[in-house]
């Protein structure tokens, strides 16, 4: 049977070579709930949530990853969220009958934006334009020309599962040696299939492209699809805007309505709520508020 919505790291015990194995189902089910995208666009939200989940677990850090793809194409914009213990969220902005062959036609021209928000610190951002006909192409180059790391991706979508596979060399003194054994082990992991990716056990699967290594499994992490907006956090929203703003918009609107784009939750606020939030503020201490 197959794991269900968690993560798993390996390593290759002689090896300078370290990998990721991945799958989402429930996760992947309620993260695509709350949108209405056409299929095509569905299924590179799925691939780039397996992505951000993947690369989630290569960095040591507390707070989230963000992985947003922006292009020119029927698909503007797709957003793929992770935190450090694997709470995931996603989103994507694109036209209405967005069709296309793969994740290039859909993009056209554009840009890959990685982002490290910690909760504590500044955030990192790294840029790389859009290569590829496929996500993971587009993060293999980000990794080739920001971190200098020999890294493959493979990642499956479908209405079920999202599914990942992920290797990454590791710093090595013998340059020789590690090339060779690179080669090899991206050629054993390029035999994988989308139906193997989708439908095997973690075990079976890495025991079928890597018998004959001596891999390391590590404890499995749990995957969850967690939407971190709240009342709060638009309210905090809505007072950086300033109250002249507010009021602006409450005197056009009579009220203020804020969609969260990552789960389709709506925030309603009237004017009694607009001068209770501004005289609750006059009174308290600023804080600061990651959404």
């Amino acid at each position: 049977m197959q794991d269900k919505d968690v993560l798993r790291r390996f390593l290759f015990d002689d090896l300078a070579i370290r990998g990721e194995w991945l799958n989402l189902t429930d996760s992947w089910q309620a993260a695509k709930q709350h949108h209405n995208y056409p299929t095509a666009v569905t299924q590179q939200l799925g691939e780039a949530l397996g992505a951000a989940t993947l690369l989630s677990a290569t960095i040591k850090f507390d707070g989230n990853l963000i992985l947003q793809a922006q292009g020119d194409g029927p698909l503007k914009s797709l957003v793929a969220q992770s935190s450090n213990d694997r709470n995931i969220r996603g989103w994507a902005r694109c036209e209405e009958n967005a069709t296309g062959n793969d994740f290039k036609s859909l993009l056209g021209s554009g840009r890959i934006v990685l982002t490290i928000d910690p909760n504590q610190g500044e955030p990192y951002q790294g840029i790389v334009p859009l290569v590829g006909e496929k996500i993971s192409d587009a993060v293999e180059n980000y990794f080739t020309q920001s971190e200098q790391l020999k890294t493959r991706l493979w990642i499956f979508a479908n209405e079920q599962h999202v599914a990942g596979l992920f290797i990454q060399e590791l710093p090595s003194e013998n340059k020789i040696e590690s090339e060779e054994s690179w080669a090899r082990i991206e050629a054993l992991a390029n035999t994988v299939t989308a139906d193997e990716l989708l439908s095997l056990p973690c075990e079976t699967m890495l025991h079928r492209l890597f018998h004959e290594e001596t891999l390391r499994l590590f404890e499995e992490n749990s995957v969850a699809f967690k939407c971190r907006c709240s009342n709060e956090k638009v309210t905090t929203t809505l007072l950086s805007l300033g109250r002249a703003a507010v009021n602006d918009i409450i005197t056009e609107q009579n009220e203020i309505v804020a969609d969260c784009e990552f789960c389709s939750t709506k925030y309603h606020f009237d004017k009694v709520d607009i001068e209770r939030i501004f005289s609750n503020a006059l009174s308290q201490p600023s804080t600061t508020t990651r959404h």
